[in-house]
């Protein structure tokens, strides 16, 4: 008999999230919705969590979904959605702060760093300690950075030092929760409302460099962090690692 047959594991692993229940938060929009729909096709049942609470009508793309309000900043208001959330399986924490929140290190106070470490790092610590008991052995965790974690960029201090403390974070999750497993996203540049703050000129501007230098010479979708959060929640022997997923972004030199 071979280890896999043993152990129960299936020699040959997918990406089906059948039976399974997925919270993603921070599931609205952006890389998190991407994430969501992932993972309703992929099987699961998914809960979106974020601020606001969009009508079908409004959002109807957020109808096949069930929805709760949820401010990662308040700690209160973490620990009564994942018991109003019960046992689940798969926990996505893509919330975080709009762009330019964070100020700059020549701030004349760091109300703005303290305003985006509560959001994207404190958060992120809510969201896996409240949802920690109500996770199935077999489920996991993932957190999402981006490249500005490993290449830091002028008047990016507090976004660098905040998605480097994140993936610390799941680093040592991996070791406190266990068997969960913990792992981050770090993406690139993603095509999401997150750049919206751009006039339509920068954004085609910024779009051709990426195309233009990239390695893969194509812009990022919300579906590609998708297809890679899935990978995450299905295969069962990655833990305690970052994937990244850019298009290469962190091999070239560019500005945007």
């Amino acid at each position: 008999m071979t280890e896999e047959a043993n152990s129960g594991q299936p020699a040959v692993l997918g990406f089906d999230l059948k039976g399974k229940r997925v919270a993603v938060v921070g599931g609205k929009s952006g890389a998190g919705l991407g994430i969501a729909q992932a993972a309703q096709a992929a099987g699961a049942s998914v809960v979106v969590a974020s601020r606001q609470f969009f009508s079908g009508t409004d959002r109807p793309e957020l109808a096949v979904f069930e929805q709760i309000t949820l401010d990662v900043e308040d700690e209160d208001a973490v620990r009564e959605a994942f018991k109003a959330i019960g046992t689940f399986d798969h926990l996505v924490v893509a919330a975080g702060p709009a762009m330019g929140t964070w100020g700059s290190f020549s701030d004349t106070d760091m109300s703005g760093l303290r305003r985006y470490t509560d959001s994207k790092f404190l958060g992120a610590w809510a969201c896996a300690r409240y949802a920690s008991d109500y996770i199935t052995a077999d489920g996991s965790i993932t957190f999402l950075t981006g490249g500005t974690a490993v290449r830091s960029k002028v008047g990016l201090a507090a976004v660098t030092s905040v998605f480097s403390a994140v993936e610390a974070l799941g680093r040592s999750l991996a070791l406190e929760l266990g068997p969960v497993r913990v792992n981050t996203l770090r993406a690139g540049f993603i095509d999401t409302p997150f750049w919206d703050f751009l006039t339509d000129a920068e954004a085609t501007e910024v779009r051709q460099k990426v195309r233009e230098k990239f390695p893969v010479h194509r812009v990022g979708t919300a579906a590609d962090i998708g297809h890679a959060a899935v990978f995450l929640m299905t295969n069962p022997y990655v833990t305690g690692t970052v994937i990244e997923v850019s298009g290469g972004e962190l091999l070239v030199d560019w500005v945007f």
